[in-house]
């Protein structure tokens, strides 16, 4: 698979929010995720279609996205998030404040994914249905 690796200070669509379902308690969460953002200057776009999260990610990993949020059944319960990285397919958890704040020094260039990775807990719940990148 190719991919445009943007580097999150340039590329286009910064971040895409991707629900895990079609469920009636995630749309709510992904606008005020997608106004949080726009208000950040930071854009975004969300993909609610119905093929697998993987395939989601796969179609704008190729686009060019570096950042992903997943929202999740768990999203709803504790208002934590995953953030996943474009490069390394790898993600992270965790509150949404502090997920915001980890895209704003991605975007603005102040940190790398390898900063995020050292200050935020893994996250492996899912990835099963996310394709990992042969190098």
């Amino acid at each position: 698979m190719q991919v445009l690796s943007f580097p999150p200070t340039v590329a286009p669509t910064k971040v895409l929010l991707v629900p895990l379902s079609s469920h009636e308690s995630f749309p709510p969460i992904l606008k005020h995720l997608s106004h949080k953002l726009r208000s950040m200057g930071i854009s975004s776009r969300i993909d609610d279609s119905s093929a697998s999260i993987g395939k989601r990610y796969s179609r704008n990993d190729e686009l060019g996205t570096p950042l992903g949020i997943t929202v999740d059944f768990q999203s709803i319960q504790d208002k934590t998030f995953t953030l996943r990285d474009r490069d390394s397919t790898m993600q992270v958890r965790a509150d949404e404040p502090t997920i915001l704040a980890a895209i704003r020094t991605l975007v603005d260039g102040t940190k790398e994914w390898a900063d995020i990775q050292k200050e935020l807990p893994p996250f492996e719940g899912q990835e099963a249905d996310v394709p990992v990148r042969e190098k």
